[in-house]
């Protein structure tokens, strides 16, 4: 046998013995991932992207089917579904996490941040982890976190351009005590309200605005509703990768890598695709009739001060050790990253 046959053989075997050793322990597996975004929305296409590595990182063997549009329930409905064990994975908001472990609500607090790469920071840094490791003791597995863009405020009324301008709108709001005193903080009167619900407040004029990404403010067709977007850009929208705990402690050591494995090979892809397709948002917005503004850094930093109250009071109530954590890596990142 000459040495290239050799050579070829011992590869082949190597390449054997490494497949059928990463075969093993992965079994036929279809897992049940919802969320509440269209299937048009960044969220949707990092769900396609994990989808499409894990299925062939296991060989064809674990599949995910998505549920988009809040088939499965709202985030709290889905949440208890996943900590049950009759739902095997859900992107999350910070917001619904709060329920269970209340820190995940700094990550709401106005203002924090003026780029994606310092919200990024945070996520990706020791706060972002230390908070990652409080979910297992509530029944979850947090693979990692998915950006979504900065938050705006858009209404049938008047253009936001200062403090001022928030006075006596009517803004429906996510269900959450920092948005809605950070809110009211600007004179603003927030109104707590189920999304599902919004598109029809928003036409009934029962609202005057809401505020969201622009990718949701376009997927959800609120132009047709509403006459303009401001880029307050007050937070910054983070979704968590969340799985059932119970159906994680059923996989095999293998099949929870190929899981962690797909969500870091998917990362990217979803980061970029929220970057790419906010500035498509953002245009189409435009195309569609909405009259568009930035703000002032001035009247943002305005707005800053005027709900730094908030975020002082919902801090008195957290665990000092975390919140102690949260300020330095904001102050860091501040100073860091760009």
């Amino acid at each position: 046998m000459s040495l290239l046959v050799r050579a070829l053989s011992a590869t082949a075997i190597c390449v054997a013995l490494t497949v059928g050793a990463s075969a093993q322990g992965v079994q036929e597996r279809t897992i049940r991932w919802g969320h509440l975004n269209n299937t048009d929305h960044p969220v949707s296409f990092g769900v396609q992207k994990f989808a499409e590595i894990l299925l062939a990182k296991s060989g064809g063997k674990m599949k995910v089917r998505e549920f988009a549009a809040s088939q499965l329930g709202n985030e709290l409905q889905q949440q208890s579904a996943l900590r049950g064990g009759t739902q095997e994975m859900l992107s999350a908001s910070t917001t619904s996490l709060a329920t269970v472990v209340p820190e995940f609500g700094l990550i709401d607090f106005p203002f924090l941040f003026n780029t994606t790469e310092q919200a990024d920071a945070l996520a990706t840094g020791k706060f972002g982890k230390a908070m990652m490791d409080t979910l297992p003791s509530k029944g979850l597995i947090g693979l990692g976190y998915w950006g979504l863009g900065f938050r705006n405020v858009t209404n049938s009324t008047r253009p936001i351009t200062k403090l001022e301008d928030f006075s006596g709108l009517k803004l429906r709001v996510i269900p959450n005590p920092v948005y809605l005193e950070s809110f009211s903080a600007f004179k603003a009167n927030p109104v707590p309200m189920a999304f599902g619900e919004l598109y029809s407040a928003l036409e009934t004029r029962t609202v005057d605005g809401q505020e969201n990404p622009y990718t949701v403010i376009l997927s959800n067709k609120f132009y047709e509703v509403q006459k303009y977007v401001s880029a307050t850009n007050h937070t910054f929208t983070l979704n968590i990768i969340l799985v059932s705990k119970i159906f994680w402690d059923k996989l095999s050591p293998t099949e929870q890598g190929l899981m962690r494995e797909a969500y870091e090979e998917s990362r990217g892809y979803q980061k970029e695709q929220t970057r790419l397709q906010t500035d498509k948002a953002l245009a189409e917005l435009q195309a569609k009739g909405m009259q568009y503004n930035a703000i002032a850094p001035e009247e943002t930093e305005r707005m800053r001060k005027a709900a730094q109250p908030v975020a002082d009071k919902t801090s008195a109530s957290l665990r000092p050790e975390t919140v102690k954590l949260f300020n330095e890596e904001v102050e860091r990142i501040r100073k860091d990253v760009k």
